[in-house]
């Protein structure tokens, strides 16, 4: 494995395997994506790449060997719970190539958890775990998630997933968060693509994306402009401001205030 020890001299990134046959066929929206998209860009720690996975191990132990070694952090969502296809835990193990069984520590918590008589098989088997994982304290129904390296395993509840991300952001360490701004107007992008290409070259140290839109009948786009420095990304914005309106349009340039609001 990689060294994946996070510098000051280079982004921080992560990614995100989302796991479930739910998620892909449609039967269930995910909606943990854009909450730690956005956690981690207030931590500075960059989301790099995000895979859907199906409930098929050796899918679930490719994606995260591939994502942990490419990134700093990797975290995974869904299938750690009680039934039979929450595999998740124990690909994590084989992805590793480490043991996989009943962790002490999280078994007391579910035993602490449950009433006499109720801590079911089903239920128990979400105290298993890689050997020596690290785990994620699950403030909301108690049975945790856990660490192994740099990869984080995280339930796909949002609720749960929510808390125990909170519960753990300490352990991350992160560079510098990325700032946005967000520039409207009715230019197309076919009309915009080629000034846009040349603004993104003189200012190469910001993201500048295009974003089309079609609303009252009218073609446009969102250009949104980030960058690790707030005064590069509103040195950007001002540029495609004025380029827009050489176009013709009359674009607007949300405030930072606005965005915020916005997230």
């Amino acid at each position: 494995m990689s060294d994946n020890t996070p510098t000051p001299s280079k982004p921080v990134t992560a990614g995100l395997a989302i796991i479930g046959n739910e998620i892909l066929s449609g039967r269930t929206r995910d909606a943990n994506l854009q909450y730690l998209g956005d956690e981690l860009n207030k931590l500075g720690i960059r989301m790099m790449e995000v895979r859907i996975v199906s409930d098929i191990p050796d899918a679930i132990v490719e994606a995260v060997n591939t994502l942990r070694a490419r990134y700093d952090y990797v975290f995974t969502t869904g299938g750690i719970g009680p039934t039979h296809d929450d595999i998740t835990s124990e690909c994590i193990a084989r992805a590793f190539d480490i043991e996989f069984g009943p962790n002490p520590e999280a078994v007391k918590l579910l035993e602490d958890h449950y009433p006499p008589g109720e801590l079911t098989e089903a239920r128990l088997r979400m105290a298993n775990t890689p050997v020596d994982a690290i785990l994620i304290d699950n403030p909301v129904s108690k049975a945790p998630g856990f660490q192994v390296e740099n990869v984080f395993v995280l339930p796909g509840v949002p609720r749960i997933m929510q808390a125990m991300f909170a519960g753990m952001r300490h352990r991350l360490t992160g560079g510098n968060p990325m700032v946005s701004r967000t520039v409207m107007s009715h230019v197309p992008e076919g009309k915009a693509g080629g000034p846009l290409t040349e603004l993104q070259a003189r200012h190469p140290e910001t993201e500048i994306g295009s974003y089309p839109f079609y609303r009252n009948d009218r073609p446009g786009a969102n250009i949104v402009i980030r960058a690790e420095d707030p005064e590069k990304a509103d040195a950007a914005a001002r540029d495609v401001v004025e380029m827009l309106k050489s176009l013709g349009g009359e674009p607007i340039l949300e405030s930072p205030e606005q965005q915020e609001s916005a997230t």
